[in-house]
């Protein structure tokens, strides 16, 4: 029996659909102030490789320092997973809000002043290592402000608002920088919008997930890792999404290397702003179209047309020499990109229960956020060798691998056939609809 902490309401709108979850008001506020905060996030991000890549021409440097940013997912995913399945939600994300706002104010100095680069990566790992304690906390907390049959619209929202951020803060970034303000400035925009979070929270009451059981000493550490294994579907996506992110998304982090070695944009031009800005939109629309025009489709197959899509798509920006075209193969990327993402971690979220969720989606950041930048770290020599063509259509070729074995619907029905549910915990199993979203008992 699938459970929720969060009772059905009457909306009147389809179940699973964006209009759906944002009937809610504890969702709503949540994700309008999330929203607010993350354009100031990707002001920062599309900003900070660009400024590195200025002051050193190469894309190993910004490796570097995107696995400051990114890279504490990998280590601290799975404790704070943890945390975020035992203790009270709001108040470590509350504190999490304030330590990624104290370092982000901490860079505008920094490049104002042209540091040395190592204090630019410690900041940098600081922000990151906020970001790796909050996330796992959040992603659980969010599915809890909706009824299970709403999740869908939540997950799709979600996404929407990650990546129409990445379009509105590389926007703003362009509006600004033409207008004289400084990446300094940016900088301190950026430590500022975090308190619309922390203002949001503190409005919110959240509940908090109890667990069927608890378990000592590193046992939980390891419960989400058990989780996957005995839950197939969740443990191929997984899977899929490490290596899809360490193999088929370095280009997301060495963006602007991307941007200057291929398509031959200028430095101290905001064509790199707007390509992004682009690129964005096309992964906000993916990430929304999952929760509006593709509500009520098997959302398995999608996962596997994704990637096919995704393929294609990342080929063709790898092959295309000029700004003019890239951004028209740019949106189409993006779509394909978060319509996939969004698509799985639908899929995940409806097969786990609430007190599960924190502890199994420590491992999703892991995959999502901490494997981009080991993959950053591994191409980037390559993209100062041989350019970025071969490592964009190297990506390509795997995505069409996972195409093949991101198979959930095949994994269902062998299910089916051997007579049993999908185990989520000793003791739990569900049953999965006609569009492989969890149905309860």
């Amino acid at each position: 029996m699938t459970t929720s902490s969060t009772d059905t309401i009457e909306h009147g709108f389809t179940p699973g659909s964006a209009r759906a979850a944002l009937a809610y008001p504890r969702f709503r506020r949540m994700w309008m102030a999330s929203f607010s905060s993350n354009i100031g996030t990707w002001m920062q991000n599309v900003v900070l490789p660009l400024y590195v890549y200025d002051r050193t021409g190469k894309a190993s440097t910004v490796s570097i320092i995107m696995f400051a940013q990114l890279g504490p997912l990998l280590f601290l995913s799975i404790p704070a997973g943890v945390i975020a399945d035992r203790f009270d939600r709001r108040r470590w994300l509350i504190a999490m809000q304030l330590v990624q706002l104290a370092f982000s104010a901490a860079l505008a100095p920094l490049a104002a002043t042209d540091a040395p680069l190592w204090s630019i990566f410690l900041v940098a790992l600081g922000v990151g290592i906020g970001n790796a304690l909050n996330a796992p906390a959040w992603s659980a907390m969010l599915p809890t402000l909706v009824a299970r049959e709403d999740i869908a619209g939540s997950v799709s929202l979600n996404s929407t608002m990650i990546n129409g951020s990445r379009v509105v803060g590389p926007i703003v970034v362009a509006v600004l920088r033409s207008a004289g303000v400084s990446i300094a400035q940016i900088f301190l925009i950026n430590a500022v919008t975090y308190l619309f979070v922390v203002g949001a929270l503190l409005r919110t009451p959240i509940k908090q997930a109890i667990a069927a059981q608890r378990e000592p000493g590193l046992r939980q550490l390891t419960a989400g890792i058990r989780i996957a294994r005995a839950n197939k579907p969740v443990g191929r996506l997984l899977v899929t999404l490490f290596t899809f992110s360490l193999l088929s998304l370095p280009y997301v982090g060495l963006f602007a290397a991307v941007a200057r070695l291929n398509f031959g944009v200028a430095k101290g031009s905001t064509t790199y702003e707007w390509l992004y800005a682009t690129w964005g939109m096309g992964a906000a629309m993916g990430g929304l179209a999952i929760g509006t025009i593709f509500v009520g489709y098997d959302i398995r197959k999608l996962v596997r047309q994704g990637f096919v899509a995704f393929a294609i798509f990342l080929a063709a920006f790898g092959l295309v020499r000029t700004p003019g075209p890239a951004f028209v193969v740019g949106a189409l990327l993006g779509f394909a990109y978060f319509g996939t993402t969004t698509s799985m971690n639908t899929i995940l979220q409806s097969r786990l229960e609430d007190h599960q969720r924190g502890r199994v989606m420590s491992l999703w950041f892991m995959a999502f956020g901490g494997t981009v930048p080991l993959g950053n770290l591994v191409f980037a020599p390559v993209m100062d060798a041989i350019g970025a063509r071969w490592v964009l259509l190297g990506g390509a070729v795997w995505a069409l691998v996972l195409a093949w074995y991101c198979d959930i619907a095949r994994l269902d029905r062998l299910a089916e056939q051997q007579g049993a549910g999908h185990h989520l915990e000793p003791d739990h199993t569900a049953t999965f609809d006609e569009h492989g979203i969890s149905a309860g008992e």
